[in-house]
């Protein structure tokens, strides 16, 4: 799929964000090149993870103060750029964005970087995808903090103002 991607230098001297960038790896669509996603990983590498999503139309740097407080206080601290957003490609087609794209380059990304025993923390969209994370993996979660955001299921119809506020975005148009 084609994607842009943000020149490096467009993240210097950000205020309060002097992490090292990490990238990985994260599915294409099937027969295409792989998408780079950007990931802020902190802290011991084999301390308990703690797992930040973010939402619309925010990045990592939203969580720029709890992750310096969270590694001080002995955690390791994974907070991703959803593909999109920040410093993670951004695919060019609005077609490219789907809800099971986001919570499969997701699901990708814990694996990859094989979490266990994670805290989530996760507010609006990181919500929406972290928590079917959570659903399909239990075994890789131990803790969730959800702010601001829901589990949509099938049980009943989303609320009439969440979609038409979804209509201007990339990710809500496609639930």
């Amino acid at each position: 799929m084609p994607a842009l991607r943000t020149p490096n230098d467009r993240f210097d001297a950000l205020p309060g964000y002097a992490f090292a960038p990490h990238y990985l790896e994260v599915p294409g669509l099937p027969g295409e090149a792989p998408l780079r996603m950007h990931v802020v990983d902190e802290g011991p590498r084999d301390a308990a993870p703690v797992l930040m999503l973010h939402g619309e139309p925010s990045w990592s740097y939203l969580y720029r103060r709890q992750v310096a407080r969270a590694v001080a206080a002995g955690h390791r601290v994974v907070a991703p750029d959803l593909i999109g957003f920040g410093r993670s490609d951004k695919p060019m087609r609005i077609e490219d964005y789907t809800y099971q794209r986001h919570v499969d380059w997701m699901t990708a990304c814990v694996e990859r970087l094989d979490l266990n025993g994670i805290t989530l923390l996760c507010q609006d969209w990181g919500g929406l995808i972290g928590l079917r994370l959570v659903a399909a993996m239990p075994g890789r979660f131990a803790r969730v903090l959800a702010a601001n955001t829901f589990l949509p299921t099938s049980d009943s119809k989303m609320p009439e103002a969440f979609l038409k506020g979804s209509s201007w975005n990339r990710v809500g148009r496609f639930l």
